[in-house]
């Protein structure tokens, strides 16, 4: 996402694309970005806690794939519910990383 500030420093605009007004990039999943969109102190403490929630499950992920990639368990041991969840996913970051709009970086890697 890209923002335009005020005079403050704070959050004044926001578009998907860079515009001549909003050439700054925030992540998606920026605390000040969330709290932008929610508004107010409780936005701001709830948008911690979804970018926390964005960020953990990642982790969640990749502990998972550990596992299977282990033997420690099967995807067909989870409900059928988390197995289409999980499906999607993967399918989700792949078709996203073939277009390179998942970032690439070490600091993506968790495990």
């Amino acid at each position: 996402m890209y923002v335009q500030r005020d005079e403050a420093g704070g959050i004044r605009l926001v578009s998907r694309e860079v515009t001549p007004d909003c050439s700054e990039y925030l992540p998606a999943d920026s605390p000040e970005l969330l709290a932008f969109l929610m508004e107010g102190q409780v936005g701001r403490e709830t948008a911690r806690f979804q970018a926390s929630d964005l960020a953990f499950v990642r982790v969640l992920e990749d502990v998972l794939d550990l596992l299977m990639d282990k033997g420690i368990i099967q995807l067909t041991e989870l409900p059928e519910a988390a197995q289409d969840k999980v499906m999607a996913r993967q399918s989700l970051r792949r078709r996203l990383n073939a277009l390179h709009l998942v970032g690439g970086t070490e600091e993506d890697d968790v495990i």
